[in-house]
């Protein structure tokens, strides 16, 4: 019982960890036109997929959007209260709810190899999220889809390079600290390998 409770006051711990995360990457701001900017935002996203799982960072997702919606500043450019839920951002911000969730999926559903890491940063951190951002946004700015679409690439280049750093933050925090992933994880790659994720 004692290890049960401290077993989930680590995973709340991790939990809190990765909100409070993604509330400070939201500090790195780049406007562009059509009211949705570039931010940190999404490697915070990217990061606690990888690490928390498909059950865990959904969590530290909603507690970023719980607190934006009783009005802190926890969003990009200090943004908060009801208001971020009707504007242009908002398929983007839901698209982080699954897109946690895709990228927990990817990464734990084997060995934890740096390319799995990788192309669930991918597949998760940015396709889904596009996938709903850009229609949301499309819809609640009245500009056709595929213009919606093709002014999005603006942010691919960024995104690219948010994927690549989470892969590497998380390589290097797994050869450093293993103890900070899920245990199943751990007991998956033990047999091969106690230091760090593996090609394989």
């Amino acid at each position: 019982m004692a290890a049960s409770r401290r077993s989930l006051s680590a995973d709340l711990a991790r939990i809190a960890m990765f909100a409070a995360l993604i509330v400070v990457l939201g500090t790195v701001l780049v406007p562009l036109p059509g009211g949705v900017p570039i931010t940190g935002q999404t490697l915070g996203v990217m990061l606690a997929g990888l690490v928390l799982g498909a059950r865990r960072a959904p969590l530290s997702i909603l507690i970023v959007l719980a607190l934006a919606a009783i009005g802190l500043p926890v969003l990009a450019g200090g943004r908060g209260g009801l208001g971020v839920f009707v504007g242009p951002s908002v398929g983007y911000m839901i698209g982080w709810i699954a897109g946690v969730v895709v990228i927990g999926l990817i990464a734990h559903s084997g060995r934890f190899a740096w390319w799995r890491i990788g192309l669930a940063s991918l597949v998760g951190g940015i396709l889904v999220i596009y996938l709903f951002g850009i229609p949301v946004q499309a819809w609640l700015t009245g500009v056709p889809l595929d213009v919606t679409a093709l002014s999005s690439l603006a942010f691919l280049p960024g995104d690219l390079i948010k994927a690549v750093i989470a892969t590497v933050l998380v390589v290097a925090l797994y050869r450093a600290y293993p103890r900070a992933f899920p245990a199943a994880i751990t007991r998956r790659v033990r047999p091969a390998t106690t230091a760090a994720p593996t090609a394989a």
